[in-house]
């Protein structure tokens, strides 16, 4: 695992509530910061297995292509084996590891 990837628990805890809404002092804030957090990083992955996949795409069949299937299986296997996007930004919210604001609040 990446030392500047937060740990991340490999599937769904039970939270408490109270924890969420520490930095923000309202769950529902809390909550929105996390989802947007959560689509960043969604984003993120989706856009990197894009491209790697990409290298992957030609028009002609060969008998390399069985090999590239095999890397094609091995780089989807691992997309899938890391942690859900929403477990990863509630880890780093509770973490303080977010930038967020509310223009709201500033004024």
């Amino acid at each position: 695992m990446n030392s500047n990837k937060p740990a991340v628990a490999g599937s769904t805890i039970t939270r408490d509530l109270r924890e969420l809404d520490v930095q923000t002092d309202n769950i529902y804030e809390s909550i929105v910061i996390m989802a947007k957090r959560a689509n960043q990083i969604s984003n993120n992955v989706k856009e990197e297995l894009h491209q790697k996949l990409s290298e992957f795409a030609s028009s002609n069949d060969n008998l390399e292509e069985v090999f590239e299937n095999r890397e094609q299986i091995e780089i989807s296997k691992h997309y899938e084996r890391m942690p859900k996007a929403s477990l990863v930004a509630v880890q780093e919210f509770l973490d303080g590891k977010v930038y967020y604001r509310n223009p709201s609040k500033e004024q």
